[in-house]
């Protein structure tokens, strides 16, 4: 599920835990809605993502 943290945007796991997103395009209409994200992990928690697409 795609959510709002701060000024960022963070995707919260089906299976627990949070992933910190970079996201170029800000995609307001996904927020607090199920997505499928497009992205390079670049540590534990921490993805840049290309896009985020709605399941």
């Amino acid at each position: 599920m795609l959510l709002r943290d701060g000024g960022g945007f963070v995707l919260k796991r089906d299976a627990g835990g949070y992933y910190r997103l970079d996201l170029h395009r800000t995609p307001v209409d996904l927020v607090e809605k199920r997505v499928r994200l497009i992205g390079i992990l670049i540590s534990p928690d921490h993805v840049d993502a290309d896009g985020v697409q709605p399941v």
